[in-house]
């Protein structure tokens, strides 16, 4: 199994990279994890990870410079459903478009629109940074299995993404006001937490993301 990263110039790719090749030799997985910005690579690759940290504008046109880049994940994802995990800006990324510092495009995988946290609560910061418990609304869904209803996670964003159909919603954190923190449809997953900083339960479900067969 090739897991591919995807190498935009965006992300702590390599952050990202070990934690699934831990989960992969915890899980007792067979899996060639590759970090690369080959377009050619990603088309190919069994499994894609999307990771991303920056502005969702910098983010997008980062991801336009890779010659061929959009055009192989459109193909693998979409064309050909190999499973595929947007991080961060990665995850935002899945959205029709993002708001920040004016409105950007984005891969229309998930009908819906990247807007600013707004915490009820003044006394919060932006960005939210920090642990969180998730409110897990699939949990049947098998990317999130074992996780238990409110497992413990690291944030690190001042956006998140608002999908059109609230059913793609796969859990929420409670910011003094509901903040998605995982979407999903078909063959596609996106976390706004980082699973790679997220201890025992991202390993769990980057194993769970080795193991998916959607």
């Amino acid at each position: 199994m090739i897991v591919a990263i995807v190498d935009y110039g965006s992300g702590n790719l390599r952050s990202a990279a070990k934690a699934l090749e831990r989960a992969a030799a915890e899980g007792g997985l067979r899996a060639q994890v590759a970090v690369t910005a080959s377009a050619e690579a990603v088309a190919a690759a069994d499994r894609i990870v999307l990771p991303g940290v920056g502005a969702f504008g910098d983010c997008r046109r980062g991801l336009d410079a890779v010659p061929g880049m959009v055009a192989a994940l459109q193909e693998a994802v979409i064309a050909k459903g190999r499973p595929f995990l947007g991080i961060c800006v990665g995850m935002q990324l899945m959205a029709g478009v993002g708001r920040e510092h004016g409105d950007h495009a984005g891969l229309g995988w998930i009908p819906g629109e990247v807007v600013p946290l707004e915490p009820q609560d003044p006394a919060l910061k932006i960005p939210h940074m920090g642990w969180n418990n998730l409110r897990i609304a699939a949990t049947d869904h098998p990317v999130l299995a074992g996780l238990g209803q409110s497992p413990h996670v690291y944030f690190v964003h001042s956006y998140h993404l608002r999908p059109e159909d609230p059913g793609q919603i796969l859990a929420e954190v409670d910011y003094a006001g509901r903040v998605t923190a995982v979407v999903g449809r078909a063959n596609m997953i996106g976390t706004q937490f980082h699973p790679e900083k997220s201890q025992a339960a991202g390993l769990r479900l980057l194993q769970n993301f080795l193991r998916w067969s959607p």
